[in-house]
């Protein structure tokens, strides 16, 4: 992996997940919000999100973790070594706001697979996405609802979100894949 910039650092990652945050709550509230986040790094971007909603509305919103693995559409197309880690959603969806975020969009695929999940857990109110990075070249007809930073990639280049939790540093970089 040839790096070839930072487009966030830690301050910066810090200032979006404070401004998304604020826009979920303006648009959605938070009173019926449940957040679910897609492995693996989706995770640690809903954990963000919902620190600050919830120091911002003084609440303790539910928090979900979704494995798509099942639900792709090219699992046939894998290594039979596909690993499922399994979902860990421990609250009902019916009539919620459900928050569905991920690290970074392209083609949505992971979304679609992600809807699906949702739809097979119940009938929620209305469905929400949130990406950190939305990086272009869509393959299907979706776009996050929150987004912290549209970066034009080609697709000889790739983003790279890294999380303190991870990786020891919070930092969002563009490589060249070649």
């Amino acid at each position: 992996m040839i790096v070839k910039g930072k487009l966030m650092d830690a301050e910066d990652m810090c200032n979006t997940f404070r401004r998304m945050a604020h826009q979920v709550v303006e648009q959605d509230g938070a009173e019926d919000l449940v957040i679910i986040g897609i492995r693996t790094r989706g995770v640690t971007v809903a954990k963000r999100l919902k620190a600050c909603i919830d120091a911002v509305e003084g609440t303790d919103i539910p928090l979900g973790v979704f494995d798509i693995t099942l639900y792709r559409d090219d699992l046939e197309d894998l290594d039979s070594e596909v690993c499922f880690s399994g979902s860990e959603v421990s609250f009902a969806v019916d009539g919620k706001t459900v928050l569905l975020c991920d690290d970074v969009i392209y083609t949505g695929r992971t979304v679609r697979a992600a809807l699906s999940e949702v739809m097979a857990l119940g009938r929620p109110a209305r469905i929400r996405f949130a990406a950190l990075v939305d990086r272009g070249h869509r393959e299907l007809p979706f776009k996050p609802d929150y987004t912290g930073k549209n970066v034009p990639t080609s697709r000889r280049e790739g983003i790279a979100v890294r999380f303190v939790e991870d990786d020891g540093e919070d930092a969002v970089l563009i490589y060249d894949k070649e």
